[in-house]
C-alpha cells in the first residue's frame, strides 16, 4: 500500500483490507466516469465532430475529382502541344531570350520566327525541361490551363510603351528586335 494514511487505518483496526481494496476499485470506476460521461454536451460534440469530417472528406473528393480531370486535359495539353511543336532549324543564328521562373533561358531560332515570336504569332512553353515553340492560340490554352508552363507569350500589354514626361529619351525609339 502506498497511501501511509489507510496503512494507519488498518493498523488501528479501523478498517479491513477488503475495504480499501473497494475504495480503490471505486476511485478507479470514478475516474473512468468522469472520462465519457456519457453527457449530451459530448455527444453533440462528437457528432458535430463527425459532421465536420464528413464534410472534410466529401470535399477533399471533390477535389480529387477535380484534379484528375484537370490531369486528362493536361495530358491531352501535353501531348498536344509536343504535337504541334515547332522545331527551329538548325542554322538557326538568333538567341531568343525569355525568362521563366526567374530564370532566363535561350532559344535559337530564325528571323521568321523571331517575327512571329514578337508579332504574337508564336509562344514558348517549357515543360519538363523542354522549351517547345508553339503557336498562339495553343499556348493561350496552356496559359488557361497550367500558366506555370509558358515561357513567352505576347500580349497586348507587351506591346504598349509607357513614356515618361520626364524622359529625355523620349524621341528615340528603341526597335524590337534589338539584340543584347
Amino acid at each position: 500500500m502506498a497511501n501511509p494514511f489507510q496503512e494507519q487505518l488498518l493498523k488501528a483496526g479501523l478498517v479491513s483490507k477488503q475495504k480499501v481494496k473497494d475504495t480503490k476499485t471505486q476511485k478507479r470506476r470514478d475516474r473512468k466516469a468522469k472520462v465519457d460521461d456519457g453527457s449530451a454536451a459530448l455527444k453533440q460534440e462528437i457528432a458535430a465532430k463527425k459532421l465536420a469530417q464528413v464534410e472534410k472528406d466529401k470535399q477533399l473528393n471533390e477535389q480529387r475529382f477535380a484534379e484528375a480531370s484537370e490531369k486528362g486535359l493536361v495530358r491531352g495539353l501535353v501531348t498536344e502541344f509536343k504535337k504541334f511543336a515547332i522545331t527551329p532549324a538548325k542554322d538557326a543564328e538568333i538567341k531568343f531570350n525569355f525568362t521563366f521562373e526567374n530564370k532566363i533561358y535561350s532559344i535559337y531560332v530564325d528571323d521568321k520566327m523571331q517575327s512571329e515570336l514578337l508579332n504574337g504569332h508564336l509562344g514558348i512553353v517549357r515543360h519538363e525541361e523542354q522549351s517547345y515553340l508553339v503557336p498562339h492560340k495553343l499556348a493561350e490554352r496552356v496559359n488557361l490551363l497550367v500558366p506555370a508552363w509558358v515561357g513567352y507569350l505576347w500580349t497586348q500589354e507587351d506591346n504598349t510603351q509607357v513614356v515618361e514626361e520626364d524622359d529625355p529619351y523620349a524621341d528615340y525609339v528603341i526597335p524590337d528586335d534589338l539584340m543584347w
